[in-house]
């Protein structure tokens, strides 16, 4: 069985040299932590219109691309503990071709659904002192993945993480990032992709909108900020 290695919460406090609010300096929790519809306890988010909310409740990065992190940057500081991406759970395991839209895990004694990869912004450039870190991300589909809350409790070091239910378990994380940042104006995908029924809104709406205006919606304020 899959067990929680970390819990990782953290306050918004001033990122790069612009001191720019954050959450994405997470510490690791030594007792459970509440998990709630809206996030873990105590954890913070310097910019609530991207990060946060229902369906990005919790953040989960499988451990296992630590080590191709260290091939490709080298020794960094950052990766000799967890909590290095701002990830709020760090397992071993687990990685997005094995793991889908709407699969449901019991989390402690919280539930949990997978809800969407993420998208990685520049403040994690900032974060680990890497010009390009959030492009480096996104191209290489080692992003992790987003849980929502559908049974709220508590979650602690040592946890099991157990498999339920899947409910669509054809749409693994890894498919979806090939269409968001790969295969990006396949309109069969694309088509597939906007009806499944637990596809959250933001999601939708970008596919929406490559089928409508046949273009790609822009990535650099993401990836680069301001």
């Amino acid at each position: 069985m899959l067990r929680v290695e970390a819990v990782m919460t953290g306050a918004v406090r001033p990122l790069g040299p612009k001191a720019v609010p954050s959450g994405i300096d997470k510490q690791p929790a030594a007792r459970p932590v509440r998990l709630t519809m809206r996030g873990f306890t105590g954890d913070a988010h310097g910019d609530t219109r991207h990060h946060g909310g229902i369906d990005k409740a919790a953040h989960h990065y499988p451990l296992d691309h630590y080590s191709a992190w260290l091939e490709e940057l080298g020794p960094h500081p950052r990766l000799a503990q967890p909590g290095a991406f701002g990830e709020n759970l760090a397992v071993s395991g687990l990685v997005e071709q094995d793991v889908a839209i709407g699969d449901r895990f019991r989390l402690g004694t919280a539930l949990v659904e997978v809800s969407q990869g993420r998208q990685p912004c520049f403040r994690l450039n900032l974060r680990m002192d890497v010009a390009n870190m959030a492009y480096r991300m996104q191209r290489s589909g080692r992003t992790g993945w987003y849980y929502r809350v559908v049974e709220e409790g508590t979650v602690a070091p040592g946890d099991p993480l157990e498999l339920l239910d899947r409910l669509t378990p054809s749409w693994t994380i890894e498919r979806l990032w090939r269409i968001l940042y790969v295969d990006t104006l396949d309109r069969e995908s694309l088509s597939e992709m906007v009806a499944l029924p637990n596809l959250p809104e933001g999601w939708r709406a970008i596919g929406i909108q490559r089928l409508s205006s046949g273009t790609v919606e822009g990535w650099r304020m993401r990836l680069e900020g301001s």
